[in-house]
């Protein structure tokens, strides 16, 4: 049996607030292979762990991420919003795949890779997002690995795989059949999906060969993968 990549969505987030520095070191000690973080841009341009456009959701402060400096925000949430470089520090040796939601161009890409170059972890850093999100990071980043996030079962371009250069195509986890996985490894590529968190769905995802699973509930998805070597 392949030994499928597990890969904390948001950390731990049933245990402790998502994209948190105590959320990311639970999923690690819980067997985490990897975790997945969502970073975007403060109003002064540093890259810090919010998943949503605004601080409500999570920090109950109805206040757009892009108009607060780093300083504003960690006044607003009492220092818990990580920046990116905090995250890659509380990670040290595991690798991260680092979403970009609403990425605005490449010079907010070149942003986001210079804090992963100078925080040294460009080996275990991975980038996910849509074509263009990804575009920009290719432009930033010639050597970046990629996960490309697709959101139908369509081919990409063959003009775009050469412009972005994937490592992986990155499904969310309902459109995932033996036929894509098929497909996709047959064209050199790996495949990594989002967010199933039954064990049913985790099982049915191995089974069809897939590379890489993203999930909210990583102890499960480890447990199962133990179990099944052991079986």
């Amino acid at each position: 049996m392949q030994n499928v990549t597990a890969v904390a969505h948001r950390g731990d987030p049933y245990r402790f607030r998502e994209n948190t520095l105590d959320s990311l070191r639970s999923a690690l000690a819980l067997g985490a292979d990897a975790v997945e973080i969502d970073v975007r841009l403060t109003r002064d341009g540093v890259p810090v762990l919010l998943h949503d456009r605004t601080l409500k959701r999570l920090w109950e402060q109805d206040r757009p991420l892009d108009a607060l400096s780093a300083e504003e925000v960690r006044g607003l949430t009492a220092g818990g919003v990580p920046t990116l470089a905090q995250a890659l520090a509380a990670t040290e040796g595991a690798r991260v795949m680092i979403d970009l939601p609403g990425l605005a161009g490449e010079r907010a890409a070149r942003r986001i890779v210079d804090v992963v170059r100078e925080c040294g972890a460009q080996e275990r850093a991975y980038y996910t997002a849509d074509a263009a999100a990804m575009l920009a990071v290719r432009a930033a980043d010639p050597a970046a690995e990629i996960a490309l996030t697709r959101g139908t079962l369509a081919p990409p371009r063959a003009g775009l795989l050469a412009a972005i250069r994937p490592r992986w195509l990155n499904f969310r986890f309902t459109l995932v059949d033996h036929d894509l996985v098929t497909r996709v490894h047959r064209d050199g590529l790996l495949v990594s999906a989002w967010t199933p968190d039954t064990r049913r769905s985790m099982r049915r995802l191995i089974g069809m060969g897939v590379d890489s699973i993203t999930t909210n509930r990583v102890d499960a998805l480890c447990a199962l993968r133990t179990a099944r070597a052991a079986g």
